[in-house]
Order: structure tokens, then C-alpha cells, then sequence
């Protein structure tokens, strides 16, 4: 059985998400980052993957029952979990975002705009053009941010998006290529 230990410390959830940005994890790590280790006979990494499953489910729906049926999710996993949830539906939940013109897209990436590295974000949207997600996908240097097609479109293919919109800020303040 493999543990996170056994991945690369760039690969490792929490890692990834120090260096990257809670945004920049995957469903599978980011519950990996909540659980932070598995039980005797079940790795974190194989908990993370059952649970997110059944997160993309039952979305809102979810229960104690769900989660502890999960091997080597006892009461207090899935206690992590469910108040994790209710902590970002009770401050973090906004209404949906609808992209109808560039404009709209601007507050979604006002957060880059100071940063002193280029930053490469992702924006997924459904078939109605609202916003499923927005990753950080690299993080660059100043005048750069190396952007592999795998990074980006994996992320996209998992969230079943209709379409994606791409973005990166301009440290140097010269918006020419």
C-alpha cells in the first residue's frame, strides 16, 4: 500500500497546496488535505478517491451514512468532512456566476492582477456558460508561466465543462508577448 509519503513532496496534497494554492488541488486532494491520513489497511489517497466520489453524488445530500460506509471513514473522517462543508456553505457559497461578456470575467481574476509572478488560471463553465471552477494552474516568474496542455485540460475533463476560459496576469506591467 502506498502512502502520500511515497509521492514526491511536489506531488503531495498539502505540499501542493502550500506552493500552489488550495484551488490548484483536486477533489481527491483536497479531501486528502482534510483527512491528512488514512487507517491501518486503507490509504489516505484511496479514502480521498471513494469520498470524492461520492461528494460529485450527493453534493448537498450528503450524510454521515455516506461517508462511513466508505472504508476506514469512522465518525470522526467523516465529522472532518461534513464540517468542512458546512463551514464553506455557511461563508463561501455565492450565487452562480453567468459569463455573458468578457467583463464578467474580470472579478473572477482581480485577485492576480498585484501579484509580482504570472499566474495561468483556468475557468471552467457548464453548458450555460456558468462557472463550475477556476484553478490556478502554474505560477510562474515574472515575465513567464510555463503552461503544459495536461495541467490544464485534466482539471477541465473532470469538471465535464462545456467550455474554458484562460487568463494570466502581467507582472511587468508590458502586455506584449
Amino acid at each position: 500500500m502506498k502512502t502520500i509519503k511515497d509521492l514526491p513532496e511536489h506531488s503531495r496534497p498539502r505540499e501542493k497546496l502550500r506552493e500552489k494554492g488550495a484551488s490548484a488541488l483536486t477533489d481527491e486532494e483536497l479531501v486528502a488535505a482534510i483527512l491528512g491520513m488514512g487507517t491501518a489497511g486503507v490509504d489516505v489517497r484511496t479514502i480521498a478517491r471513494q469520498v470524492a466520489g461520492l461528494i460529485r453524488e450527493h453534493k448537498t445530500g450528503l450524510t454521515l451514512d455516506h461517508l462511513q460506509a466508505v472504508p476506514g471513514v469512522g465518525l470522526a473522517k467523516a465529522g472532518q468532512i461534513l464540517s468542512a462543508f458546512e463551514l464553506a456553505r455557511r461563508h463561501l457559497i455565492k450565487d452562480t456566476i453567468k459569463i455573458t461578456v468578457a467583463q464578467d470575467v474580470l472579478p473572477l481574476v482581480a485577485d492576480i492582477a498585484g501579484k509580482q509572478q504570472e499566474y495561468f488560471v483556468c475557468i471552467s463553465l457548464n453548458g450555460a456558460n456558468e462557472v463550475i471552477e477556476k484553478r490556478v494552474v502554474t505560477i510562474g516568474l515574472l515575465d513567464k508561466s510555463p503552461v503544459h496542455p495536461r495541467e490544464v485540460f485534466a482539471d477541465v475533463i473532470a469538471d465535464r465543462a462545456a467550455a474554458v476560459i484562460f487568463a494570466h496576469n502581467h507582472p511587468s506591467g508590458v502586455a506584449e508577448p
